[in-house]
């Protein structure tokens, strides 16, 4: 896919970038779910959880109700779905979300269905 992203998406690498540098992790991500609400957050590194910053997203939107996601941006220096992280998206997606894997500086380099 190498559509341009429309507005909404583009919202979503802008929230994904903007959480990712506010602390410096290693990655950023932003999820919109099927009721249009939108979740952002970076990588968890600590001693005792650890999560990527998609995951982290997914159980934002499950903590509030979320029943599915229709999209999705990863971004970070190697911005790549991971099995854990295609395994939450399909727990919550069931398999329809777009997810725009970006650089850090907010270019999509790749857009896949997971």
């Amino acid at each position: 896919m190498t559509d341009p992203l429309s507005a909404e998406d583009e919202k979503l690498v802008t929230l994904a970038r903007a959480t990712r540098a506010r602390i410096g992790a290693a990655e950023g991500a932003a999820v919109r779910d099927a009721d249009g609400r939108t979740y952002a957050a970076a990588t968890v590194d600590l001693p005792s959880l650890q999560l990527s910053a998609l995951q982290a997203c997914v159980a934002m939107a499950v903590a509030s109700g979320s029943k599915a996601v229709q999209a999705a941006v990863l971004l970070g220096e190697v911005a790549d779905l991971t099995e854990p992280d295609r395994n939450a998206l399909g727990d919550l997606g069931g398999g329809a979300a777009v997810v725009h894997l970006a650089d850090v500086r907010g270019r999509v380099v790749r857009s896949i269905i997971a």
